[in-house]
């Protein structure tokens, strides 16, 4: 990608969503002209359409593991899936009031949350530690009769760091109790095997591995208590109801296929690309370190924290030099906050506001990856010479007590 300045882009965002593959624009643009016909019409128009979303579905059950391609329903993002599965799970058991998550999750599924404790049910929030990591035992100790869903992400958004939601859906099994995990981050960058495990229910969102957005799957493993959402037409057997996004389906199934493919690539090569990045820029970088579980991680994603520096001064002349990132940091009402999940894992003060993350794919090279290690050190040593917290040759004292405020 060239930027309006001419320079040639490098996106290292892809956690945030991924190109679109052109082998799965090339499999969608029919189902724009030449097959739109509706795939619950009876005639020729809508049966070849059906049968395209048919082979779509076997696709995502292929990738996911999944016994059979009922289970899996179409939805149109992460975040509806998500929302599918809590509030069903609710419904189908009226009697019980409790959720279990994590501090950790992604809004799709705390904002949710946050609203239903106001109306009246308790949400369990498991706490991680500077790793990212959880207590299994704090969570087998909140399993009860009480508790109508489990929901746990696989991989973490911002750190990478990977939760045991394998073992946890044993354990909630074994307790009575539904499992919920959105995968959103996983699927496509490890492997699955749904058919073998105790999930229940699994989220994902076509947009973070190389489909268009606007389309999502919630995996509903058979004979699992549910109260649909949308209400309406008969489609998804009546689990979802509205028109098929019939385009977006087949290119989420296509895409599917080409992750199934390219997965040893992105547990090697992507991996090997990240790992030379972290490793090059913590040893260029002084006060610099990588946060999540380094040794439980998504293969792309590399969280770095720079210390005594914003995360978005550092996003900011990234971007002037073609570079896409993100930050750990947001802001709200107008004060930098750090991002919760910073907050959950207790990274300082001084470097929970320079968190930055790089997220890669396929499509990145190790070309792209050395002109990010070369641009980054000038850059944060750029930014220290502007910090009030930092001297010539390194912080001044105590500059946690500057950054306190902020982030209380």
């Amino acid at each position: 990608m060239t930027t309006d300045t001419g320079i040639q882009g490098i996106y290292f965002d892809n956690n945030a969503t991924t190109m679109v593959a052109p082998e799965v624009v090339e499999a969608m643009l029919p189902y724009f002209t030449e097959q739109f016909g509706n795939p619950s019409s009876m005639h020729l128009f809508g049966n070849k359409v059906g049968l395209a979303i048919k082979k779509a579905r076997q696709q995502v059950q292929t990738l996911l593991g999944a016994e059979h391609d009922s289970e899996i329903v179409f939805t149109s993002c992460g975040t509806e899936s998500d929302s599918t599965a809590i509030l069903s799970a609710l419904k189908a058991q009226p009697d019980r009031k409790e959720i279990i998550t994590t501090v950790v999750e992604h809004p799709a599924v705390l904002a949710l949350c946050e609203h239903l404790e106001k109306e009246g049910y308790k949400v369990h929030y498991l706490k991680v530690d500077g790793k990212g990591r959880l207590d299994l035992e704090a969570y087998g100790k909140l399993l009860s009769d009480q508790v109508a869903i489990v929901s746990v992400m696989w991989a973490n958004n911002e750190s990478g760091t990977l939760f045991p939601v394998l073992e946890m859906a044993e354990m909630a099994k074994a307790a009575g109790v539904l499992f919920h995990t959105d995968a959103v981050q996983a699927v496509g960058k490890l492997p699955i095997d749904l058919k073998n495990s105790a999930i229940d229910m699994l989220s994902l969102s076509g947009h973070k591995l190389h489909a268009p957005k606007g389309v999502g799957v919630l995996y509903l493993r058979r004979n699992t208590r549910f109260r649909p959402l949308l209400r309406g037409g008969h489609q998804e057997r009546g689990r979802r109801a509205g028109t098929e996004n019939t385009a977006a389906i087949i290119a989420l199934g296509k895409a599917c296929e080409m992750a199934m493919e390219h997965m040893e690539h992105e547990q090697t090569v992507v991996r090997a690309m990240r790992d030379r990045l972290e490793q090059a820029i913590i040893e260029a970088v002084p006060y610099s370190f990588v946060t999540g579980d380094p040794s439980n991680r998504l293969p792309n994603t590399a969280n770095i924290a720079f210390e005594y520096i914003e995360g978005e001064a550092i996003l900011l002349l990234l971007n002037k030099l073609g570079i896409a990132a993100s930050s750990g940091s947001a802001c709200t009402s107008g004060s930098l906050e750090p991002s919760h999940v910073m907050r959950a894992m207790g990274i300082p003060y001084t470097a929970a506001h320079g968190t930055t993350r790089f997220s890669l794919s396929r499509y990145n090279t190790m070309e792209e990856v050395e002109r990010v290690i070369a641009a980054v050190p000038p850059i944060v040593a750029q930014l220290r010479k502007l910090s009030p917290y930092w001297a010539e040759n390194g912080p001044v004292e105590e500059p946690e007590k500057a950054f306190a405020p902020a982030y209380a």
